[in-house]
């Protein structure tokens, strides 16, 4: 596919599958305007970079639906500025519409593969605010704690408690939680220490691994 048209296909699914299912920040849709999600697909399926769905990625792990992307990062609410911490790396892409953002990202993937790969695309597209490390995410990141925003792209049982302790008083944070089927996408904010829980939607993630959640990682 051509370019324009991939910056065609851009263009619709920012109309088609955000503007049209209610996402109205104008820094999310601009950052999903200007990032080539192509860029963080294996080369077979850059053609479907744009599809309203999942893709895989490798290791049985997916790049999420746009729609999906922009949901949670509309949800954040993030500033110029704001420290972020994601959980689940994936591809790199929901980094990239962060630190698009003005966002100071720092992401853990527990694949190490993918984890290279996400920084190297990253590195390639000029994002120096986007920072990847292999590692278990159910810790977090303490080393540039409190966050602003964490926004967690895999889906554990319960909230880990050591991403609550890392999250700034004020913040937010994203995470679909293993409840039934589907999962629970939910907001979590901290106020006055307490966590105000609302939820947003149903989800399917792949997920949470990594040893304080018992569930393999793939190879």
């Amino acid at each position: 596919m051509a370019r324009d048209k991939y910056d065609r296909a851009r263009e619709e699914m920012v109309e088609r599958q955000l503007v049209a299912r209610g996402i109205t920040d104008a820094a999310v849709l601009d950052a999903m305007r200007q990032i080539p999600r192509e860029r963080f697909l294996p080369t077979r399926l850059a053609p479907y970079a744009y599809e309203d769905s999942p893709q895989p990625i490798g290791s049985g792990q997916t790049i999420s639906q746009p729609y999906i992307v922009a949901l949670m990062t509309q949800v954040l609410e993030i500033k110029p500025g704001d420290r972020v911490l994601e959980i689940g790396a994936g591809s790199g892409y929901q980094a990239a519409i962060l630190a698009h953002m003005g966002a100071e990202v720092h992401s853990i993937e527990i694949i190490c593969q993918l984890a290279t790969k996400a920084q190297r695309v990253l590195d390639e597209l000029g994002y120096k605010n986007a920072h990847v490390m292999c590692g278990d995410g159910y810790s977090g990141d303490p080393e540039h704690a409190p966050y602003q925003g964490i926004i967690v792209t895999c889906s554990p049982d319960h909230v880990p408690p050591p991403l609550v302790e890392q999250l700034a008083e004020g913040g937010r944070m994203v995470i679909p939680l293993e409840q039934g089927y589907p999962q629970v996408l939910v907001l979590v904010r901290k106020v006055k220490g307490e966590m105000m829980r609302q939820d947003i939607t149903g989800v399917l993630f792949v997920p949470m691994t990594g040893e304080k959640t018992g569930v393999p990682t793939p190879e």
